[in-house]
């Protein structure tokens, strides 16, 4: 085979194990900077060779069929065991030994830059890779391991996962479409959330009721809505009014719109951002990693929107 059929190759591979993860040819699409044409295309070229569907799909559903579960499987390991041979391989030709790959559902990467670079002085070797994980699956890439850390807001009661040190803390505020009539108050309440329609999506429900109680402090319900697993979908819900939701004080800075308002809330608990691993997989870099965390107490704290 050519070089060029061994490179689309190992592309129609990483394009059939990420849609198998995301279920969501847009997503794919997105995630591997292809065009969702070129996810149709290599799901239907690996479909024909081997003779049947990978995929059950309509407008509404992806899920893997009984042969593509055994062909992810199968190939899975060896795809992985191949990306790392070759990551260690450029890490080597840059004189570095090894890697920690950190996922984040944070966005406000610049304001770890401090735990990052104090990492990287006591650890000339290491290099620290970077990677997003939505909120619809937080702890799924980390399980799998595609990632070694992560960085989520807590809590996590999560029996196979170890916390480690808060690393930063934040406002909560509350992001409405600026046609919204809330758009307009200097602050709100978590009683104001009665009256509105608030997103869901994020899981396990411990975890968004962090920032999206079941109930008001004087016990009336809040109604759930439109469930989403990242910040992109929840933009054309929040400008068109249909519905509202808390989110972190960083969204103001990295998601600012001019159809999108962010309102204080005025009785959210401050935020906190933490670290978390899998308890059975912890390493020398982890442990050093979070060390370096906890000496340096938090990074510097931004002003609020």
């Amino acid at each position: 085979m050519h070089e060029t059929g061994n490179v689309t190759e190992l592309r129609d591979i990483e394009i059939f194990l990420t849609l198998a993860e995301e279920l969501h040819f847009t997503r794919t699409a997105e995630r591997l900077h292809v065009t969702q044409a070129r996810v149709s295309q290599a799901i239907k070229k690996q479909e024909r060779r081997i003779g049947a569907a990978l995929f059950e799909r309509n407008n509404r559903h992806v899920a893997l069929t009984p042969i593509g579960q055994r062909l992810v499987a199968d190939i899975q390991p060896m795809y992985r065991g191949l990306c790392d041979g070759m990551d260690r391989a450029r890490l080597a030709a840059r004189g570095k030994t090894g890697v920690l790959r950190i996922g984040s559902i944070a966005v406000n990467l610049q304001d770890f830059r401090g735990l990052f670079d104090a990492f990287a002085k006591d650890h000339p070797g290491c290099e620290v890779q970077v990677r997003h994980v939505d909120f619809g699956d937080p702890f799924g890439r980390l399980r799998a391991g595609d990632i070694d850390m992560q960085i989520v807001w807590l809590p996590v009661r999560e029996p196979d996962l170890t916390v480690g040190p808060v690393i930063y803390t934040e406002p909560v505020v509350l992001a409405v479409g600026t046609v919204h009539p809330l758009a307009s108050r200097e602050s709100v309440s978590y009683e104001d959330l009665a009256d509105q329609t608030v997103m869901g999506g994020a899981r396990p429900d411990y975890w968004r009721e962090v920032l999206v109680p079941v109930r008001t402090p004087s016990g009336r319900l809040i109604r759930i809505g439109p469930s989403v697993s990242n910040f992109q979908e929840m933009i054309p819900i929040l400008a068109t009014g249909e519905a509202v939701s808390p989110v972190h004080a960083q969204a103001a800075r990295y998601y600012a719109r001019p159809d999108i308002a962010y309102v204080p809330i005025r009785d959210a608990p401050a935020a906190r951002w933490g670290l978390i691993w899998r308890t059975g997989n912890e390493t020398e870099l982890i442990r050093s990693f979070a060390s370096t965390a906890h000496h340096l107490n938090s990074v510097e704290q931004p002003a609020g929107p």
